[in-house]
């Protein structure tokens, strides 16, 4: 049996630790990769290693290219008063993709575990009572996804607020095109807690 060098072996464990790929894919991407020009494979490495210098915005948690990032600058956002809490950067440009929330964000960065050792110390909370009460925030929208943990999250932190902030949690329940026969009972349950007057 062949065996490859030290720096195709190298390249396909780096791969591999990316979510969803696997030894074959990543064996198949750096085989790919061996047919690139020098210049190819330079500006891919430096692109990636110029991830070591990228900076958290240090209002919400974002990705930022300085201090603040885009969101957090954008002074008309902040007049609104609204802040959505979500558990991680993917989440925050999920919503952001949707074009229907104009305030601002804060990233958690996870959810309460005390399994896990993850505890309100861990997710920074009272940090964030204090930019709310601070920013004069009037809304939070909770869009903690649906798990123990999450409910837990949004439990935990709606005992922190003064009763003049208007706490709410986004809706979960049936998808758009959804069929009820296909879903499975949290989703059937938690739609039907979720359910408005029509």
């Amino acid at each position: 049996m062949i065996q490859l060098p030290e720096v195709i072996k190298n390249a396909v464990e780096a791969l591999t630790r990316l979510p969803g790929v696997g030894e074959k894919t990543a064996f198949r991407m750096v085989m790919n990769m061996t047919g690139w020009k020098a210049y190819e494979l330079e500006s891919v490495g430096n692109a990636l290693n110029s991830l070591k210098n990228l900076h958290l915005c240090q209002e919400c948690g974002m990705f930022a290219d300085g201090e603040f990032c885009t969101i957090c600058s954008d002074s008309n956002r902040h007049s609104l008063g609204t802040l959505c809490v979500v558990e991680n950067a993917s989440d925050l440009m999920a919503i952001e993709k949707s074009g229907n929330f104009k305030g601002v964000y804060h990233i958690l960065g996870g959810v309460l575990n005390p399994l896990l050792g993850i505890g309100p110390d861990e997710l920074k909370m009272d940090e964030l009572k204090a930019r709310i009460i601070e920013k004069e925030i009037q809304e939070v929208i909770l869009a903690i996804n649906p798990s123990v943990e999450g409910d837990a999250t949004c439990s935990y932190f709606k005992t922190l607020l003064p009763e003049t902030i208007r706490v709410e949690r986004i809706g979960f329940g049936v998808p758009i095109g959804g069929s009820l026969e296909y879903l499975d009972p949290m989703t059937i349950t938690k739609a039907l807690e979720n359910r408005k007057r029509f």
